[in-house]
């Protein structure tokens, strides 16, 4: 029986084919543009830091504050939104409010969904951006409730999964999935970064962005640190000249 359901298969697959019903797959690239992108540092609280198991605490705390610096490295519109803050979820770690003393602060005191705050959805339209760079604490209820309710507004949404944490790793790909199938880009700080310069020779770009990599993210800082020593106080040594060729 189970042959004949296979063959069967293939002879349906066989006839689409021949019949020229396949359609191509059509992939469409939806590249970020920072003169149309907003950043929203979502419940980034360090209260609800304590929950964020699936990113070592250190290496967690510097994602956060890196996502909320992009919003100065590229000249987004940002805006700050937390929960509850007089309760255990806290405050924002002044790290991120001093990057951003004039931006919109909205300190929701009840809504878990920041898209359900009045203040907060009107601060987001005012950006008139239709690109929303988020990232929240946790992944599935602070990132995904907004992230699913700005594509139900017809936002582009992309999400920065290197500052959003949650209780453990399954928690997070079940996120990530439910995003991804709703249209919500998944992308880390370094593609966000790249995508939003484009190219090293823009403005932000090289001058600006390797200064910005060497406090946020080290392994690639260290890319460019040997190689600009290399060239500031580097020799030849017996061997290189070889290895160089290959």
């Amino acid at each position: 029986m189970r042959s004949q359901i296979i063959s069967a298969t293939a002879l349906v697959a066989a006839a689409v084919v021949q019949g020229k019903t396949c359609t191509k797959f059509r992939y469409e690239f939806v590249r970020l543009n920072k003169t149309d992108a907003a950043l929203l540092v979502v419940d980034h609280q360090i209260g609800l830091s304590a929950l964020v198991r699936d990113y070592e605490p250190a290496a967690y705390r510097q994602n956060i504050i890196a996502h909320a610096a992009l919003g100065n490295l590229f000249n987004l519109p940002t805006i700050l939104t937390t929960s509850a803050e007089s309760g255990p979820n806290g405050r924002l770690p002044k790290e991120i409010t001093d990057l951003h003393p004039t931006a919109p602060f909205i300190k929701r005191n009840g809504e878990v969904n920041a898209w359900d705050n009045p203040e907060f959805k009107a601060a987001v339209k005012a950006t008139g951006k239709k690109q929303i760079i988020l990232a929240g604490i946790v992944t599935e209820v602070c990132t995904a409730f907004l992230a699913l309710s700005l594509r139900a507004e017809g936002y582009e949404v992309f999400a920065n999964t290197d500052a959003s944490g949650t209780f453990n790793d399954k928690l997070a790909a079940d996120a990530n999935r439910r995003m991804e199938a709703a249209g919500v880009h998944l992308m880390g700080m370094f593609g966000i970064a790249m995508d939003l310069m484009r190219d090293w020779r823009n403005t932000p770009g090289s001058a600006e962005v390797l200064p910005f990599m060497d406090k946020y993210l080290v392994p690639y800082s260290l890319v460019a640190r040997a190689h600009g020593d290399a060239i500031d106080n580097g020799t030849i040594i017996p061997g290189e000249a070889q290895i160089l060729t290959v």
